[in-house]
């Protein structure tokens, strides 16, 4: 999914008319993708992504407005909930950089392996053409890339 993002960077800076605002929108799309992809294929990746992406322009322009309509007592609580979502936003990044230096220990045909399955949703046969070896040997990449990372993130968070 990586190969799409200057093209989703190019469309939100039409619509949001920001080219840093649109960075940060595709920023935190990818975020949620890594988040809710968790192990399951995503069956149009560019689609989700652009669904994913366009919600977050919606939500930011909502909170713009209520922000800017909202009585104070009403801030104080925003300001709270936003300080509660940036904690989770923090760990959510620290899980993620874990989750890349895990990725990063693995050979590079078991990491590529891993990630065209994961986000660019490929299937085996495929993953396996796309690098020049067996099926097999793809799977088998597959089952090492989460059995290391499951591995690794359970000694780091404990």
């Amino acid at each position: 999914m990586e190969h799409y993002y200057r093209e989703l960077v190019r469309f939100l800076s039409a619509r949001m008319g920001s080219r840093e605002a649109a960075e940060d929108v595709a920023h935190d799309t990818y975020l949620r993708v890594l988040e809710r992809a968790g192990g399951e294929q995503i069956a149009h990746p560019r689609a989700f992504l652009y669904r994913i992406a366009l919600n977050l322009v919606v939500d930011r322009h909502r909170r713009h407005q209520v922000r800017m309509a909202a009585p104070l007592e009403a801030v104080d609580v925003q300001e709270a909930d936003v300080t509660q979502q940036l904690q989770h936003d923090l760990q959510r990044d620290q899980r993620l950089a874990l989750m890349q230096k895990a990725l990063d220990e693995l050979s590079k045909p078991c990491r590529d392996s891993f990630l065209l399955r994961k986000l660019d949703g490929l299937s085996h046969q495929q993953i396996a053409d796309h690098l020049g070896i067996s099926r097999s040997l793809v799977e088998k990449h597959i089952v090492n890339a989460m059995k290391h990372c499951r591995v690794r993130m359970r000694q780091w968070e404990s």
